[in-house]
């Protein structure tokens, strides 16, 4: 059962949140806050009292302290609790899942939608550094619009500066992140580190070959090499894997 906090510094906005988390079974209780400061300050208290905190719904745009901001305080916690934003505006998209937000709400909330959350929200919880990928999706940016790529989707990351660029069957999308910080995302979700540069979704390999005793994978019509470094522990992730006793 779930503890949250809904926060939102519109009170129909609140009342309507917290009214359907409180009408779902798996959420025992539903703290509020008007505003970003006081939920801080709520969530220090309950820190101090020993209360768990599973979830916190923000909104984005608040006056003092936005849903960002305060979620990066959060983020600071010793145990933090997960982050779902709930707002009206889809351009913080990106940013809140750089936060590492476990869902990203649009207002208005329809219920169906709320219980999609409040699932994600159980699985993370439930699976802790092991997001599945029906539950996982990375953000981009394209032309103004925020398209949602689902981790599944995704044949393999590879790092490029300051960003990864995610490889699916629809082609390449570039992200703001490191690929150190995707992988720990993704930990035990079935993606191998090949090379320094690379990380491959094991669900899409279809080769492992060796060429003049260097390890080549071939993920869907693509062959990319595996480091001398990282080839051992390929080798044994892959074996896991498709024996059924590995990662999901």
């Amino acid at each position: 059962m779930l503890r949250v906090l809904a926060v939102d510094d519109e009170a129909p906005a609140l009342s309507e949140l917290s009214y359907l988390l409180r009408e779902d079974a798996r959420v025992e209780h539903v703290a509020t806050a008007p505003d970003g400061v006081k939920a801080l300050q709520d969530m220090v208290q309950m820190i101090g009292a020993g209360e768990r905190l599973d979830g916190v719904f923000l909104d984005v745009r608040m006056p003092g302290l936005n849903g960002l901001d305060l979620a990066r305080l959060i983020g600071g916690f010793p145990a933090p609790p997960r982050l779902v934003f709930v707002t009206a505006h889809e351009d913080c998209a990106v940013q809140a899942f750089e936060l590492e937000a476990v869902d990203y709400l649009l207002k208005p909330v329809r219920p169906a939608r709320l219980a999609e959350s409040v699932r994600r929200l159980s699985s993370a919880i439930a699976a802790p550094g092991s997001d599945d990928g029906a539950m996982d999706v990375i953000p981009v940016e394209l032309g103004g619009r925020t398209r949602f790529i689902p981790q599944q989707a995704v044949w393999y990351a590879e790092a490029q500066g300051d960003y990864v660029r995610l490889h699916t069957a629809d082609g390449g999308f570039l992200v703001r992140m490191s690929l150190s910080a995707l992988e720990r995302r993704w930990a035990g979700s079935g993606f191998i580190r090949a090379h320094r540069s690379t990380l491959v979704n094991a669900r899409h390999v279809s080769e492992l070959r060796f060429d003049a005793g260097r390890a080549m994978l071939k993920v869907a019509a693509v062959t990319l090499p595996v480091s001398r470094r990282h080839t051992r522990q390929v080798r044994e992730q892959l074996v896991r894997q498709f024996r059924g006793d590995g990662s999901p």
